[in-house]
């Protein structure tokens, strides 16, 4: 996976709560073997109309997000199906990561999607219902508003001409997975003296 530490990207609002993976990426979608070429149809029954034209209504369709890299979402992101491919239409249109607020008894993001990122190199980010607010009101206000994401520092700042920074948790080892750009592979890989020395002692056959 690709090392994510630091990212400063253009901040893009979707001000819909439950967004489900079948609106991320929808059903007839996923018939490729291969793990490219989802990004074109991330949230394409939103982004297209009947006649495939593209629906100017829909914020990833304006000007003001083009080239965004951090999508800003509200409640319980990524509901629904398992469908990892989910994840990769998001990272594969350009996002490196996802903010979305969290409550109480309602998530920010639903968990398989949230794992399913966490082992792709997607981050989220959850905050507090406030501080998501707040970013939907300046980037509302700031077109072309850019954000930068400190993962060592565990930080999003907004640059605004008056800074505003927001920290985040995150879980320890996903953090480590996320800055040395670790598969389930490459983490096994880590101990990988440990389990030469395993088989060693105990003369495993293969």
């Amino acid at each position: 996976m690709k090392p994510l530490k630091n990212h400063r990207g253009i901040l893009a609002t979707l001000d819909r709560a439950n967004v489900d993976t079948d609106q991320i990426i929808a059903k007839q979608f996923l018939k490729s073997i291969a793990r490219t070429g989802f990004g074109e149809h991330l949230f394409h029954d939103w982004r297209y109309a009947a006649d495939g034209k593209p629906n100017v209504d829909f914020p990833l369709n304006q000007a003001r997000f083009k080239n965004a890299s951090i999508l800003v979402a509200r409640n319980n992101f990524g509901c629904g199906s398992s469908r990892e491919h989910a994840v990769w239409a998001i990272q594969q249109y350009g996002f490196a990561a996802v903010i979305a607020p969290r409550r109480e008894n309602v998530p920010a993001f639903a968990d398989i999607f949230k794992n399913n990122a966490s082992k792709n190199s997607l981050l989220t980010i959850e905050l507090s219902e406030a501080e998501v607010e707040e970013i939907f009101q300046m980037t509302g206000r700031y077109t072309g508003l850019e954000a930068t994401i400190d993962l060592d520092e565990q930080r999003v700042t907004l640059h605004l001409p008056e800074e505003i920074s927001f920290h985040f948790d995150i879980d320890a080892s996903v953090k480590e997975r996320l800055i040395h750009g670790l598969d389930d592979i490459g983490l096994t890989l880590k101990e990988e003296n440990a389990i030469r020395a395993f088989e060693t002692r105990h003369d495993v056959q293969v």
